[in-house]
């Protein structure tokens, strides 16, 4: 994996979430190494960019991330 900055692997989870979850564990995965480079706890995500943005589809999103050891909040 490459050196991303935190808003580079957002974006990348964005793209993958648009393109039916495509690479999706591998972005997650580019995420968390994102976060701990840069000491963030939490990767905040706009519920505006998400396929489904309904409260449903972001506890899903979270419990997943969950599973994969990233801590996901979201933008007012």
């Amino acid at each position: 994996m490459s050196d991303l900055t935190l808003s580079q692997a957002i974006e990348n989870i964005y793209a993958s979430i648009k393109n039916n979850n495509d690479e999706l564990d591998a972005h997650i995965a580019a995420l968390k190494a994102a976060m701990a480079a840069e000491g963030a706890k939490e990767a905040v995500f706009e519920p505006a960019k998400l396929a489904q943005s309904n409260r449903q589809g972001r506890k899903i999103m979270q419990s997943y991330f969950k599973k994969k050891g990233v801590a996901v909040s979201f933008s007012a």
